[in-house]
């Protein structure tokens, strides 16, 4: 009769580090669908072979462990499990984890990070030692951190984590004069990639300002995600959206939340509420502008996990000057604009990017003739 500890197991670094990697890369395709809940991968490894995979599932369950466990079968008695984040421990819509992999008969278990949920917070970790499991935590922490970053911000700062995106010339404008704004800025690919980081994220963020200026759709348009529909928010103090907009005009088929100040008028409210459009009130800050951190810890209130800001430069700015910005996602054109136009940054939020104490790079290449460059906060 097998017990969960007769195979051989192989719990080495380097081993632990490939599967874990594994674990966390599966998990990421769940990004932008799971949402109250985080993005979880999960794998079981047998004689050195992945036997079964598990993602947090659209919606947020079933979890990526029980999915697993599940595909599995009996080959799970014995096994490692590696997984993303710390196996939840508390009884929700579903039975805990943990206890699933006690019952499956796990020999061993591979934890990224404990998860700061107070429901959990080393408690699944704790059920699987007390049940004579083995268990090592800590690998791919920095990975899985940011796989699982907005779960994180929004149960420790109660809002959702934010990603910038920002496009420039090689001379740093986001946009032409006054009677030529709209600048053609990226290429192809680059465009390809940024709709692949909207099906990542849960909303897609504008002020007013870039609706006003461009009309932008806020979509996914590439084939095969059509069920990827990021919740479209505008942040519009005075409720200056108009009605034909492109925003407003498919609010039926595609959510759209204008989120305002609390004394925005109540007319415009009713008018856009009526073309389907779902309208917000929030504080002014102390400046009397419309509070982007009220606005965010709304959204966390909602369950909203991440956040992608396409709103042009001045929420750009407003967002890494105010410690908001989690990940800066910048793509540079290999050619100047050589005219007058608006910067793409502030200078101070320049400043910021371009130092190392509030930001780090995590990542930079081409995407087509484009220059990419990812970074993200320093906590």
């Amino acid at each position: 009769m097998s017990s969960r500890f007769d195979i051989d197991v192989a719990p080495d670094e380097a081993t632990d580090a490939r599967f874990m990697t594994a674990a966390i890369s599966y998990g990421r395709r769940g990004l932008g669908l799971t949402a109250p809940n985080p993005a979880v991968g999960c794998v079981i490894v047998r004689d050195g072979v992945i036997v079964a995979r598990g993602a947090t599932m659209p919606g947020g369950r079933p979890h990526a462990e029980t999915e697993a466990i599940r595909e599995a079968g009996e080959r799970a008695r014995g096994a490692t499990l590696y997984v993303s984040l710390e196996p939840c421990s508390h009884y929700g819509v579903t039975a805990p984890c943990a206890d699933a992999i006690v019952t499956a008969g796990l020999a061993r278990v591979v934890s990224a990070l404990e998860d700061p949920d107070v429901r959990v917070a080393g408690r699944g970790h704790a059920k699987i030692v007390e049940a004579g499991i083995g268990l090592r935590t800590g690998v791919g922490v920095l990975e899985a951190r940011r796989g699982n970053l907005g779960h994180i911000m929004r149960i420790t700062e109660g809002r959702p984590m934010v990603t910038v995106k920002l496009a420039q010339t090689l001379d740093g404008f986001a946009a032409g004069g006054a009677h030529d704004p709209r600048l053609m800025i990226t290429g192809a690919p680059a465009n390809g990639r940024v709709q692949v980081m909207r099906a990542m994220h849960d909303a897609i963020m504008v002020g007013v300002g870039t609706v006003l200026a461009d009309d932008p759709l806020l979509t996914v348009r590439l084939p095969g995600l059509a069920n990827r529909k990021p919740l479209r928010i505008v942040l519009d103090s005075r409720l200056r959206t108009p009605l034909s907009s492109r925003l407003v005009a498919t609010a039926g088929d595609h959510g759209v939340l204008v989120i305002c100040a609390e004394d925005a008028p109540v007319s415009a409210q009713a008018a856009l509420e009526a073309s389907g459009v779902e309208v917000l009130r929030v504080a002014r800050d102390a400046s009397g502008r419309l509070d982007p951190l009220a606005a965010l810890k709304a959204l966390g209130k909602r369950g909203i996990t991440r956040v992608l800001s396409e709103g042009g430069p001045t929420l750009a700015s407003e967002l890494i000057l105010r410690g908001l910005a989690d990940e800066v996602a910048l793509f540079t054109a290999p050619k100047p604009f050589g005219g007058q136009g608006v910067p793409a940054l502030s200078a101070e939020a320049r400043r910021a990017l371009d130092g190392d104490a509030k930001f780090r790079l995590i990542e930079e290449g081409r995407v087509g003739a484009d220059r990419f460059r990812h970074l993200e906060r320093v906590f």
